[in-house]
Order: C-alpha cells, then sequence, then structure tokens
C-alpha cells in the first residue's frame, strides 16, 4: 500500500457533479426556512433540557454558563467554516464530503467513521433524555392515583437506577425513522412545527424561573476550578451539533449556494443566548449538586413547587427533543449515503427509495442502531463519547478551510469566512483545545473506536473504493 494512495484526494469537480450524475437522487425541496429550523431543531434540544444540570453537578458548577460560552466561541469559528464549505461543496456527506476533496480518501474515511460515532451516539443521548421526560410527564399526570410507569422498562440495565429495557426510546426512535423514510419534506414540515412548540416552552419557563433566582446559589462559580469549567464545555460542545447537521442536506436545499449559510449561522446566535439564560437560572433557583439528572428543567419547577408547569415543560422538552433526535436521525444516513457512493461503503447503502426519494436503507439501519443503544445504555457515557466526535469532527472542517483556500484559490465562494486565515485556525486550535480537555475514558473510547474504523477501511473500503478502482 503506497501512502499516496491513502492521501489522494476526489476531485472537487466530481464531487460537485455526482448530484446530477448519481443514478439515485435525493429530492431537492428545502428552503432556507426549512434549513434554520432544521439548525435550531437540532441545536436547541438536549443541550437546553439536559446538559446544563449533568455538566453543573459533575464538572462546572454554576460555571456552567461560562462553559456554554467558551464551546459557543469554538463553535462559531467551525460554523463560519461549515457555512463556507456548505455553499462551495453543496453536496450531501457533510465533513466527511469536504475532507475527501481537501485531505484525502483516509482523512475522509476516518471523518466519515468519528461522524458515525457523532450522529449515532448523539442521537442515542437525545433519545434517553426524551425518555426521562416523558417518563416524568406521565408519572406527574398519574401522581393523583398513586401510580408511576414501571422503572423495568423505561431504564437501562446500567447506571444508579437499572432498569432492564428503556422502551419509550427505543420506540420514538423507530417512530422518526420511519418519517425519515417517508420523505424530507414532510420530516421537515414536522421539525418546523415542533421547533416553534418548542421556543414556546423554553420562554415559559423563562417567564416562570427567572423571579426565583437566589444569588447565592451561584457561590462558589467554579466548585470544581478552571479545568471543570473547560471539561464541561468540552462536553457541552455536542449541543452546536445541529448545524453540522445543516449541512448533511445540501443535497436537498433548492438554492445550497445562497442558503446553506444562511441556515447554518442563523440558527447558532439565538441558541447560544438561549443556552446561557436557562443555564444561569437552572443553577439560580437549584444548588447545582442537585442537577444530576436526565430533566433538570422539571426539577426545576418541581423545586418551585410547580407539577403543572413541570408537566407543561415535559410537553416542550419531548418536542424540543424530538426534533434533535429527528435531525439527527436524517443526518447520519446521509454521511453514510455518500461513503457508499465513494465505495467505502457496501453499495446498498447508496441506494434512494423509488417512491419516496431517501436513502431508505441507511435510515433504516440507523433506526434500529440507535433504538437499541438507547435502550440499553446510561446516559453519561454517551454524553462524553459524542462530544469528542464533534470537536475532531469540527476541527477537521476548519482545517479544510485552510487547505482549500491554500490550493484551490481559483473556486468560486458564494460565502467566505471572514478574517483568513485566523478564524480557521482558531477554530481548529480550541476544538482540539477542548478535546484535550475530555475525560481520558474518553480518549480510550474514541482510539478504540477509530482503530475499528481503520481495520474495516483496511479490510473493505481502501479496495473497493472507486477512486482505487479507477
Amino acid at each position: 500500500m503506497r501512502l499516496a494512495e491513502l492521501f489522494r484526494t476526489k476531485p472537487l469537480e466530481q464531487v460537485l457533479a455526482e448530484p446530477t450524475a448519481a443514478s439515485g437522487q435525493l429530492k431537492r425541496a428545502l428552503g432556507p426556512w426549512d434549513l434554520v429550523a432544521i439548525g435550531i431543531g437540532c441545536i436547541i434540544g438536549v443541550g437546553i433540557f439536559v446538559l446544563p444540570g449533568v455538566e453543573a453537578a459533575t464538572h462546572a458548577g454554576p460555571g456552567i454558563i461560562l462553559s456554554f460560552a467558551i464551546a459557543a466561541a469554538a463553535c462559531a469559528c467551525a460554523a463560519l467554516c461549515y457555512a463556507e464549505l456548505a455553499a462551495m461543496i453543496p453536496v450531501s456527506g457533510s465533513a466527511y464530503t469536504y475532507g475527501y476533496a481537501t485531505l484525502g480518501e483516509l482523512p475522509a474515511w476516518i471523518i466519515g467513521w468519528d461522524l458515525i460515532l457523532e450522529y449515532m451516539v448523539g442521537a442515542s443521548l437525545v433519545a434517553i433524555g426524551w425518555s426521562a421526560y416523558l417518563v416524568n410527564l406521565l408519572n406527574n399526570l398519574l401522581a393523583p392515583w398513586n401510580m408511576t410507569l414501571p422503572q423495568t422498562w423505561t431504564a437501562a440495565p446500567w447506571g444508579p437506577n437499572p432498569g432492564v429495557f428503556n422502551l419509550p426510546a427505543a420506540a420514538i426512535v423507530l417512530l422518526l425513522t420511519w418519517l425519515l423514510i417517508r420523505g424530507i419534506k414532510e420530516s421537515a414540515q414536522v421539525n418546523l412545527t415542533i421547533v416553534i412548540v418548542k421556543l414556546a416552552v423554553i420562554l415559559v419557563f423563562i417567564a416562570l424561573a427567572a423571579g426565583h433566582v437566589d444569588p447565592k446559589n451561584w457561590k462558589p462559580f467554579a466548585p470544581f476550578g478552571f479545568s471543570g469549567i473547560v471539561t464541561a464545555a468540552a462536553i457541552v460542545f455536542l449541543a452546536y451539533v445541529g448545524f453540522d447537521a445543516v449541512s448533511t442536506t445540501a443535497e436537498e436545499a433548492k438554492n445550497p449556494q445562497r442558503d446553506m449559510p444562511i441556515g447554518i449561522l442563523g440558527s447558532l446566535g439565538v441558541s447560544t443566548l438561549l443556552y446561557m439564560a436557562v443555564a444561569a437560572i437552572m443553577t439560580g433557583v437549584v444548588p447545582y449538586h442537585q442537577l444530576n439528572v436526565a430533566d433538570p428543567v422539571a426539577l426545576v419547577l418541581n423545586h418551585l413547587g410547580m407539577p403543572w408547569a413541570s408537566a407543561l415543560v415535559s410537553v416542550g422538552a419531548l418536542a424540543g427533543i424530538t426534533s434533535v433526535l429527528l435531525v439527527l436521525l436524517l443526518g447520519q444516513p446521509r454521511i453514510l449515503f455518500a461513503m457508499s457512493r465513494d465505495g467505502l461503503l457496501p453499495e446498498a447503502f447508496s441506494r434512494v427509495h423509488p417512491r419516496f426519494q431517501t436513502p431508505h436503507i441507511t435510515t433504516l439501519t440507523t433506526g434500529l442502531i440507535v433504538a437499541t443503544a438507547s435502550a440499553l445504555t446510561p446516559i453519561g457515557v454517551v454524553a462524553e463519547l459524542c462530544s469528542i466526535g464533534t470537536l475532531f469532527a469540527f476541527a477537521i472542517v476548519s482545517g479544510g478551510v485552510l487547505v482549500l483556500r491554500w490550493t484551490r484559490p481559483e473556486i468560486p465562494r458564494p460565502f467566505r469566512v471572514p478574517l483568513f486565515p485566523v478564524i480557521p485556525a482558531l477554530g481548529v486550535i480550541l476544538c482540539l483545545y477542548l478535546m484535550v480537555s475530555l475525560p481520558g475514558v474518553t480518549w480510550l473510547r474514541f482510539l478504540g473506536w477509530l482503530v475499528l474504523g481503520l481495520v474495516v477501511y483496511t479490510a473493505f473500503g481502501r479496495k473497493r473504493s472507486l477512486l482505487n478502482r479507477h
């Protein structure tokens, strides 16, 4: 195996021709508002309804507010880089496709394999949070009759309160998988409706709880030190994965050169402000060490003696987390679709449904894997795994902008990253810094996943790659 073969790049002209040259074409049905809603639908969800409490209790304390700000700074640099590449290369595959055109086949495979970890593990995390809020809602409704849902079928077999099988988590994954197979436009319309409900509920929570904030609960602000704040920032970074999901739908956008930057950047600013506001209120109402639960927003309202509001927020949280899960389950199959089209995964993964024009085989495969993982896995493990995968992908995309600006300066760029090369370089540095801040056991799991990916590439992808055949 020659080293040059591992770093052969896919001609950009070939990448851009694929959406029309492929035997099965995805349907171009998404406008700018659809893309913005997809971004908001994925960004605002688990990061606001689940992660602030867990990370405040275990890593940052009230400093979780600053953790979100640090993560947002790194995220902004990466988002600008994503916007440039998504407008320039409007093809399915997100960071995997960008890496293939700029860095070479082996780096692209590593990115794609990493994105599988990011999306599937992220979807599992969100499904577990969705289940927790559903259980809280139903238990509140059943309380007058002194009844609760059996923990046996609402919790994973590992964790602080083990069960046998998390049935609600698996059920919602399979339902959304069916919706995604039915069509991209239908899925986008459902997502837009859910996003409106979600934003309304977040504003209700802020209005109800803001007046009960006790500044004493913010002291000490950083009980685990600044390193704890940075560790939490690295973990909550996964809350910003939404704009990455927007880029996976580039091949289904009506006018991707104009609309992809709108979708990516338009969904970022509002999300960051809401994250920081909710984190500040949450830690100001309830002492941070009591927030290590999967449904901290509901916990805050229960603490304030508002079980009716807790039930209302649980409805909104269910809606909000559903949209996140929907978008994650939308993004992953399109990455597998792109890798299959390049010959790096089995050919069946690049088939398109003749009626619905969706990648139905990869969508079904993703749904089955995520449903199983979410039913059997505790929430803490999947949060850390998802974060390291997200950070690695963002660092690669930021580096890809640097490479393409210097190697292919003549390519038209409908959107250009400002302050080049400072912003892309900062994106790389901040993402790598946050990766280093993650716990060592997370690195071991991540490296183990990458080693498994290299084995699969050596045994299958390298030989069957279309570039290798040519």
